[in-house]
């Protein structure tokens, strides 16, 4: 049996395209907010005020009994960024489980393009960075995230008009990249762990797992149990954002009729979405890209200090070349295995376009460099270095996109067209039909 569609990147079921669209919608608004915080930041830490965004940054808050005595920085990394991979590891199951993606065929080639476009921005990381020995190479996965929100705040601007199959393989491949990350983080940069927190932390997210398949949505019961596996996970010396993850995966996946599916109401997933993702998007994100972003250039001679470093060179290569690279061959690759045929409504500068979307990488990247680098010289050049690569990627893909909106708005009128009035597009119609 072949291992992807016949025709790559074709229309995915109406319930399907119209939950992702929503997603998206959300998204987007999410990435106008990270977008605004992130210029709040870079402009208050170059600012005659930059010393109390430091303080404010560094300002530690929390019970120490718990070794919960954090800076707010290290909340919004360790605690924010929790609730952002809680969503993840949801709408990672509710893809594979209920989603279009159930069928193999369709999920390999944005889990495959995932995939490259992580090994690939990692090799060119190494290859740039090696001449600067020392603990240059302990970055290698920072050029490998992808970041959703601000990759659709870019779209917003540039491409409104990208067809739905498109955006769905963007989506996609962004949510696999973020899992394919968070287990980078959990395997490679988790220096010792303690065995008994870690236990008291799994055995919390086991009575969780119990009670949401038994059905309860009570947040009295949930949070508690929530906070108590990210605590213990914080504790265990694995990063608690993997708490987050894991409880997501925990939450059973029965898809609303309006989803296509057998339920009246929302499933569990589908409620404790809709609840999350306005917090992740709209809160979690921005506020640690706040916190996150706020690097001291020093002019235009500090930005040349930074890019200098072979580590900062080595993520921008990553970003812009690697990512590009490691999506676009992946996705060629495929297509010449599996003899498939992009779909006819789609040009290869398209995949080419979504593959140098795929080159922003904001806050997981972020998040791997602070875990990286223990020198604060050297943070600060990863900042730069994951700044300018995802702005260097920024204006590759809108460039792209510019030049095939025309193409864009042509595919658009034809999926929104509904000549029998029934709700589904024409095209989603005879897609359904085609597959049936």
């Amino acid at each position: 049996m072949p291992i992807a569609p016949t025709t790559l990147l074709s229309r995915r079921s109406w319930p399907e395209t119209r939950r992702v669209s929503e997603i998206l919608r959300k998204e987007t608004v999410g990435g106008a907010l990270l977008l605004a915080a992130t210029v709040v930041a870079l402009v208050w830490a170059n600012s005659p005020a930059a010393a109390s965004y430091r303080a404010l940054r560094d300002h530690e808050v929390g019970p120490e009994a718990l070794h919960l005595h954090l800076s707010l920085g290290t909340w919004a990394a360790d605690g924010l960024l929790a609730i952002f991979f809680f969503v993840v590891g949801l709408e990672l199951k509710r893809e594979f489980m209920a989603g279009d993606l159930r069928d193999p065929r369709r999920a390999a080639l944005p889990v495959l393009a995932a995939v490259g476009g992580m090994v690939v921005p990692a090799v060119v990381y190494v290859v740039v960075a090696a001449r600067s020995g020392g603990d240059a190479l302990d970055g290698w996965a920072i050029p490998t995230a992808t970041d959703i929100a601000f990759a659709l705040a870019v779209l917003a601007v540039v491409g409104t008009h990208l067809p739905a199959a498109l955006r769905t393989f963007l989506l996609t491949l962004a949510v696999v990249d973020d899992l394919l990350a968070v287990t980078v983080i959990a395997v490679f940069y988790t220096d010792t762990v303690q065995v008994t927190p870690l236990l008291g932390a799994l055995a919390l997210v086991a009575v969780f797992a119990v009670a949401v398949q038994r059905r309860v949505r009570s947040g009295w019961l949930l949070l508690p149990l929530a906070f108590g596996a990210w605590t213990l996970m914080h504790a265990s010396g694995v990063h608690a954002t993997v708490a987050g993850v894991l409880l997501g995966f925990t939450v059973p996946v029965v898809r609303s009729a309006r989803a296509g599916g057998p339920t009246a109401g929302p499933g569990p997933a589908e409620h404790l979405e809709h609840r999350f993702r306005p917090l992740s998007a709209g809160v979690a994100v921005p506020v640690f890209a706040f916190f996150a972003a706020g690097v001291s250039v020093g002019g235009l001679d500090g930005l040349r200090t930074s890019l200098t470093d072979a580590v900062a060179l080595g993520i921008v290569a990553g970003l812009v070349v690697g990512k590009l690279v490691g999506i676009l061959g992946t996705t060629w690759l495929v297509a010449r295995v599996t003899r498939a045929r992009l779909d006819p409504a789609l040009s290869w500068w398209d995949v080419v376009a979504v593959a140098a979307l795929g080159g922003i990488g904001f806050t997981v990247s972020l998040l791997i460099g602070e875990l990286a680098f223990d020198s604060a010289v050297r943070a600060e050049h990863v900042k730069v270095g994951v700044l300018a690569g995802s702005v260097v990627a920024s204006g590759v893909a809108a460039v792209l996109l510019r030049a095939r909106n025309r193409a864009y708005r042509r595919i658009e009128q034809a999926e929104r067209l509904d000549s029998d009035g029934d709700g589904v597009p024409d095209a989603f119609e005879e897609a359904d039909d085609a597959q049936a």
